[in-house]
């Protein structure tokens, strides 16, 4: 992963775009970008662009992983905390084969 942010810290660097990156372009950025994401399945999940699909979740991952690079988050570490998380707020003999959120479960 290391490898993959250091590669957009270049390309942001190169092209002197730190000064936009800031903690709210970058959430805001997010939020455009899964939008588009969803596009993609307006009319339904047959009617998907499997490339666009790709090339939007790329666009929301590298927001993602630049707005972590801001606050020196280690990506490993709060994903595996947030699934730890989640297992607590849903466990198996609860949650399994439901959508209910944790609180109607």
């Amino acid at each position: 992963m290391k490898d993959i942010i250091d590669r957009l810290i270049k390309f942001r660097d190169d092209r002197n775009w730190e000064q936009f990156h800031t903690p709210e372009n970058l959430a805001k950025s997010i939020a455009i970008e899964s939008s588009e994401l969803l596009i993609n399945y307006q009319y339904g999940d047959t009617y998907f662009n499997i490339e666009n699909v790709k090339e939007e979740i790329a666009d929301v991952m590298a927001y993602c992983l630049l707005l972590s690079e801001h606050y020196g988050f280690d990506i490993k570490t709060i994903m595996n905390e947030k699934i730890s998380k989640n297992a607590e707020k849903y466990p198996i003999g609860k949650a399994y084969g439901k959508a209910d959120k944790y609180n109607k479960l």
